[in-house]
């Protein structure tokens, strides 16, 4: 009437085969079953409605007890419909659910409950105490004896959620346990196998993630230490060519210099001769391959940065006029209009190195122009100074104006239109960086091209009067006829080129390969009108033998350096003792011009 047939048949047919007893239902009840049946009640009507309704079956022949009974039955009808209302509705929950009493007996649980921890029919009744349940849990390998009381410390332990490993099914519940008003414990059971397994899972990824990860990041080191040993052997070989050009750039041009004396030699006898233009056409060979080789060397010095700038405050007046000197010349032979605008600005850069920027600029600018003009001028754009260098040349496309710095690369239209290695460009752009200054390119191709660099403006009361030795204005030559000039220099081969080279101009001419091989044929030797040294001797330099021989004469006799080594520091040592310098391989027109000019010049006796 109470708990259903099912139920009741159930719960006493489990309390018989606990107990081994066989209940027939016509003797009387010990108290034993009563215990048993009123605890069974309680858990449909309550404990108290439990003892209420056996109180009054022992006395259901009493007519007050029988009306009694009827109303306890209608209310515990409404009661039970509520319990199935309530159970239907606990078996439809996806977590498990116990009700244990103060005692901790089971007093309501739901389907799923059973279902997760796999419990047998006679551990779903009421009254089944949680060490039972324990029990269970052990016989059937879930958990281990030694976990037994830990486990039913967690259970009946308020607070927050718990795992539950069970051994012999592989499940991992989670568990809740909240207290209940009359001392009991209500808790919750989960199914959080699937979870658990995923985060193995992902943990394991995560592990193999980090092993690949540490395995890629060790290769990829591996590669970047090899690509930087690499890189460095190859910055380490290109400096070693580098450093291997500058430092035979001396060997590199002896040669050339005593081929082009030679060469000059044979012109003077030459001329008006049918070999002559042959001579010429050889001179003009050596003239390429110097320009070849200055550029390499350049490019190597400038790589290696033995050329330091050395900034000073100096007018555009004279490098400008400088420029139209040196490439009028060669605009005439191209039929081309040269334009150098002057102008009197002055800017703070390094003077030698900023003029050879802007030669070169103008150099390539009259090379690529097949018509038309070569326009250099200045303008003044606040604190600084822009040079521009505009030609009506062949132009670049828009896709090539950023190869066109590289060396030797050429682009097609300018390797038909002139010969050359494609350095002239790669020259301006390592200049400009050592300067610290930008280029800038505009061309439109078969239009022209616009090059300019910006520099520092200065004022012009601190600029500087540029003066150079190597550089002197140009004067009417006159004859050498009678000058007796000392060479020195450690080349048999430039010595024998620079005495045929002197004798055709009317010199006397002594040639030693050191100063002292000079002063100990002193006595028989007259005192040389001027001193032509190579700079590089053995166990000496240039300079030294200058003033040795100046000191055996007692005379500040005029002389002239001769080096390939194109270094400020060279020519302010130079400077210093007033001798102007030339650079190998030697044009003969600069050192007669040289020559001319020294003769001038009285010496001063000590």
């Amino acid at each position: 009437r109470y708990l259903g047939v099912e139920r009741t048949e159930r719960s006493f047919q489990s309390y018989q085969d606990k107990e081994g007893i066989l209940l027939t239902g016509t003797e009387q009840a010990s108290m034993p079953v009563i215990r048993f049946s009123e605890q069974l009640l309680a858990s449909a009507v309550g404990s108290s409605s439990s003892r209420l309704i056996l109180s009054l079956m022992f006395q259901r022949n009493d007519r007050s007890a029988r009306d009694a009974l009827r109303l306890l039955d209608d209310a515990s009808e409404a009661l039970q419909q509520n319990r199935d209302l309530l159970q239907t509705a606990l078996d439809q929950m996806e977590e498990g659910i116990t009700v244990f009493d103060k005692d901790l007996r089971l007093i309501c649980w739901n389907r799923q409950y059973r279902s997760l921890f796999g419990l047998p029919d006679q551990l779903g009744q009421v009254g089944i105490s949680m060490a039972e349940f324990l029990r269970d849990l052990i016989d059937r390998g879930e958990i281990s004896p030694d976990r037994e009381n830990q486990v039913l410390d967690r259970l009946t332990r308020v607070g927050q959620p718990w795992q539950l490993e069970l051994k012999a099914s592989g499940r991992t519940i989670e568990v809740k346990s909240n207290p209940m008003p009359d001392g009991g414990i209500v808790a919750t059971y989960a199914d959080i196998t699937a979870r658990v397994e995923a985060d193995v899972a992902l943990k394991r990824a995560n592990e193999t993630l980090e092993q690949r990860v540490a395995m890629r990041t060790a290769e990829l080191v591996e590669v970047n230490e090899e690509l930087a040993q690499a890189q460095v052997i190859a910055e380490e070989a290109n400096l070693g060519k580098t450093r291997f050009l500058a430092a035979v750039g001396h060997d590199i041009l002896q040669p050339l210099n005593a081929a082009r004396l030679y060469c000059a030699a044979v012109m003077e006898t030459t001329a008006g001769d049918k070999r002559f233009e042959t001579v010429q056409s050889i001179g003009s060979s050596l003239d390429s391959v110097e320009t070849i080789l200055g550029a390499v060397l350049d490019i190597s010095r400038l790589d290696t940065g033995a050329l330091k700038p050395s900034k000073s405050v100096f007018s555009l007046e004279s490098l400008l006029r400088q420029i139209q000197t040196d490439f009028q010349p060669l605009a005439d032979e191209k039929q081309l209009d040269l334009r150098i605008v002057p102008s009197t600005l002055t800017i703070a850069t390094d003077r030698n190195l900023f003029r050879r920027l802007v030669q070169n600029l103008v150099s390539n600018a009259i090379k690529y122009t097949r018509s038309g003009r070569v326009l250099v001028g200045v303008r003044r754009r606040g604190d600084e100074v822009e040079l521009q260098v505009h030609d009506t040349g062949i132009g670049i496309a828009a896709d090539k104006l950023n190869t066109v710095f590289r060396e030797f690369t050429r682009l097609e239209e300018g390797a038909r239109e002139a010969q050359g290695l494609g350095l002239g460009l790669s020259i301006v752009d390592r200049i400009a960086r050592v300067l610290r200054l930008e280029i800038q390119i505009e061309s439109f191709a078969g239009k022209g091209t616009r090059f300019s660099v910006v520099v520092p403006a200065a004022q012009l009361e601190v600029a500087e009067t540029e003066a150079s030795p190597t550089e002197p204005s140009p004067r009417p030559l006159t004859a050498l006829d009678g000058m007796s000039v000392l060479c020195i220099d450690n080349d048999a081969g430039i010595l024998d080129g620079m005495r045929l080279l002197l004798e055709g101009w009317g010199c006397s001419v002594e040639t030693q390969p050191n100063w002292e091989q000079h002063v100990e044929q002193g006595s028989r030797t007259a005192r040389p009108d001027i001193v032509l040294a190579d700079y590089h001797l053995d166990r000496q330099t240039g300079l030294e033998a200058i003033e040795r021989i100046r000191q055996f004469h007692r005379s500040a006799l005029p002389a002239v350096l001769i080096t390939a080594d194109r270094s400020e520091e060279v020519r302010a040592q130079a400077a210093r003792l007033d001798i102007p310098v030339l650079n190998k391989p030697l044009k003969p027109a600069a050192l007669r011009t040289v020559l001319n000019r020294l003769q001038r010049v009285p010496t001063a006796a000590e």
